[in-house]
């Protein structure tokens, strides 16, 4: 069962505020992750302008910063951000649920060879809480 995680447009941001949640600074070494960024947020039409959003299963909203590195492809790396009420405390539980979730997302947009059942196998592997058990 794949939780839903849908691209969104321009989230309000009034009185929110980005909490760091994951990164990854080798992007272009994957050149199918790099082109399913570019092709799933129109990378090659924004450029670093603005970052792409998802709704994840729990409703939170996440900001994907593309990083880019002078002499790499773009995006050459990833900062994943959860848009949460200015005030307010991320969730630990909700936040690894989310990212499991954006991750298998992202592993779904990708294809083969990358699969969502090795990656949940993976993580039920290292017993990483967030992953859907057998």
């Amino acid at each position: 069962m794949m939780a839903e995680v849908t691209v969104i447009e321009n989230p309000s941001l009034h009185g929110k505020r980005l909490s760091f949640a994951l990164a990854e600074d080798r992007v272009a070494h994957y050149p199918e992750f790099r082109e399913f960024f570019v092709r799933t947020f129109e990378l090659d039409r924004k450029g670093l302008a603005e970052p792409g959003f998802v709704q994840a299963p729990s409703g939170l909203a996440y900001a994907l910063v593309f990083i880019g590195r002078s002499g790499e492809p773009f995006p050459s790396g990833i900062e994943i951000h959860a848009v949460v009420e200015a005030l307010e405390p991320v969730d630990g539980a909700t936040l690894d649920r989310d990212l499991w979730a954006i991750l298998r997302w992202m592993i779904v947009g990708v294809g083969s060879p990358w699969t969502v059942e090795d990656f949940d196998r993976t993580g039920r592997l290292y017993r990483v809480p967030a992953a859907p058990p057998h």
